[in-house]
């Protein structure tokens, strides 16, 4: 039992030993200014890809809506137009209709009125 006693003591000691040793040594300043640079070139080169994809997304948006304004003005000329075709085929469609009414007048006109006879010379 001492035995067992003696050698857990032993072993404390051992650890409490190795947990004490030095700290190792600390970066040296040249890596902390390298690391900084490297941060500090990434973060910039970050910066800039942020830059340029802000930029196309702009010109992207400026692209559709230019697409959206040519396709409305297009829509608008069709519409123009259709109203315009419609527009001249209701006075065509008048027109004819009063030629008809017309033609019809003159047909009612001449079945009243008797044709002339001979016996009015």
């Amino acid at each position: 039992m001492k035995n067992t006693i003696a050698a857990l003591i032993a072993g404390l000691f051992a650890t409490a030993a190795f947990a004490q040793t030095p700290a190792p040594a600390t970066t040296s300043p040249t890596v902390k200014a390298e690391a900084k640079a490297d941060a500090k070139s990434a973060k910039a080169e970050v910066k800039s890809e942020a830059h340029e994809t802000k930029k196309a997304v702009k010109e992207q948006a400026k692209e559709t809506k230019a697409d959206a304004k040519q396709a409305k003005d297009t829509v608008k000329a069709e519409a123009k137009d259709a109203k315009a075709e419609a527009k001249h085929a209701s006075a065509k469609a008048a027109h004819k209709t009063k030629e008809v009414a017309k033609e019809g007048k003159d047909a009612t006109v001449a079945a009243v009125t008797p044709a002339p006879t001979a016996a009015a010379k």
